[in-house]
């Protein structure tokens, strides 16, 4: 039986970007140089197939610091945490690594400046999303006030209007939060900014791929979990770009096959914390059932890297 055409466009850059690169390393080198098992507070990065991986090498994920033992070491996530965190592990004198990305970081120090000149700081972020917690637990309670949509910058209570600033979660959509910038702006006219904008390059660029993809194509697939911030927004870019099918799927097996059914081009993408292999498995399912022509729609190139810390360059 001859198999129906379909033109795969791959949308690049996509997939994992150099913090969650950085993050897995991290991991990966704690257990090399201490041996299992390492205690990862909150998942390294929001991707199942990569955690359970870790799992598999002797990783220990929890939520709380207070189910690790003081005696074996711990990684934080990628995603950031409160300062209450690494003042518990110290006052425990517990061995821990920070894998938290470097853009998230500079978000915290962003923050932790502005506050320093006496401004209270307005956070751009999803509520109990684990960067957000982290970043507003750089500050005592009250000094971040967070707002998720342009709505909520009607309702935000401050302190004092003309002492101002404001941070973002990385993850975000680029152009839902430029949104709710304006509106800060425009009901706070002396509200700082961020030098350079805190919504990371990584999320920048593989939004801007799929921008160019979905006017091309039928049908949508983003690979990436459903606690994955980055991989959400990717879904919401393709709709609003012109692609009404946008579908998050976590693996191959999660494709449903009778809403494609007829399509005729297809886009691929994936979030910044799933692995290539999961994109390949979900293009090898669609060469099953057609007869693919795969092309490549590039924005962007990325050379970003991070360096791990010292720690772990460190021999023992």
């Amino acid at each position: 039986m001859t198999k129906a055409p379909l033109t795969l466009y791959l949308a690049a850059p996509r997939g994992f970007c150099a913090g969650v690169d950085r993050a897995i390393k991290i991991v990966e080198m704690a257990l090399e140089k201490w041996g299992a098992p390492v205690y990862v507070r909150h998942e390294i990065v929001h991707n199942k197939f990569v955690v359970d991986g870790l799992r598999d090498k002797g990783a220990i994920f929890v939520e709380e610091l207070s189910e690790c033992p003081d005696d074996r070491p711990v990684v934080f996530s990628a995603h950031g945490v409160p300062k209450s965190v690494p003042a518990e592990a110290a006052n425990r004198e517990m061995l821990f690594v920070d894998a938290t990305c470097p853009l998230v970081s500079k978000v915290h120090i962003e923050a932790q400046r502005h506050s320093d000149n006496g401004l209270q700081m307005i956070m751009i972020g999803h509520d109990g999303h684990p960067e957000t917690v982290g970043t507003m637990g750089q500050l005592p309670e009250g000094e971040v006030l967070l707002v998720e949509t342009v709505e909520d910058v009607a309702k935000v209570a401050v302190r004092d209007p003309e002492r101002l600033a404001y941070v973002t979660q990385t993850t975000l959509s680029v152009d839902d939060t430029a949104d709710i910038v304006a509106a800060l702006q425009a009901r706070f006219p002396s509200i700082a900014g961020p030098h350079k904008e805190d919504i990371c390059y990584a999320t920048t660029n593989r939004q801007e791929a799929v921008k160019a993809v979905a006017p091309k194509a039928e049908a949508l697939l983003v690979v990436g979990a459903p606690n994955s911030s980055n991989s959400k927004r990717l879904v919401e870019v393709g709709r609003k770009a012109g692609c009404d099918y946008a579908q998050l799927v976590q693996r191959a097996k999660d494709i449903d096959w009778r809403a494609l059914e007829g399509v005729r081009s297809l886009g691929v993408t994936a979030g910044a914390s799933a692995p290539q292999v999961l994109v390949d498995e979900v293009i090898d399912a669609f060469r099953d059932r057609f007869d693919v022509t795969v092309e490549l729609v590039e924005t962007a190139t990325e050379k970003v890297e991070f360096k791990v810390p010292r720690v772990l360059r460190q021999t023992a």
